[in-house]
């Protein structure tokens, strides 16, 4: 498990010869800030100013984002220790998570592939969901309706992507395909 700020997405040639598109994620260094019974908490990304209570929590780190993760023997992990790359290999398949773009209200035909109405002899639903529920029974409109709202924003994870490349240097990892979010999107890496 790793944290880290997916930067955007690129593609580059394997030893084949083939095409890869890949995802370049700035994952890491990451440190650990608590050990508890059954998961440890990981600490990302400088931050400059902290207020009192995370600078007491954090002793002398002064990071951004923390992440709870369950693991198998806490045991092994020490407040301060810094996890990097390297714990991946080239070849290693993971799941990444992290938060989807939003894209805003969308009505039901972008939002749920709805067909549209009749375009010409007057018809005035073209774009419209149409019925929502029966009348006097259930006299309510059920829940779970597919309807017009918010869409995007919402945590998504991506398995099955492998990693293609390290830079132990520049703390950057290559993962094929895409992974959730914008750029500079904060995403959570495990092993599969």
């Amino acid at each position: 498990m790793l944290l880290g700020n997916k930067i955007g997405m690129t593609q580059i040639y394997n030893e084949k010869g083939e095409l890869i598109p890949v995802t370049v994620i700035e994952a890491g260094p990451c440190f650990v800030t608590q050990v508890k019974e059954a998961s440890i908490q990981l600490g990302f990304g400088a931050q400059k100013k902290i207020n009192k209570p995370k600078a007491g929590h954090l002793k002398e780190l002064k990071l951004k984002h923390l992440k709870e993760f369950k693991v198998k023997n806490p045991a092994d992990y020490k407040v301060g220790q810094e996890i990097k790359v390297d714990i991946f290999k080239p070849g290693d398949e993971i799941a990444v998570s992290g938060t989807s773009i939003g894209k805003g209200t969308m009505g039901t035909v972008r939002r749920y592939h709805f067909h549209r109405g009749p375009m010409s002899h007057g018809s005035k639903s073209h774009r419209l969901p149409g019925s929502i529920g029966a009348g006097t029974t259930p006299g309510r409109v059920e829940k779970g309706t597919r309807m017009s709202g918010r869409m995007g924003n919402v945590r998504v994870t991506q398995k099955g992507r492998k990693v293609i490349k390290i830079d132990l240097e520049k703390n950057l990892l290559l993962v094929s395909g895409s992974v959730p979010g914008p750029g500079s999107n904060l995403v959570e890496i495990y092993k599969s």
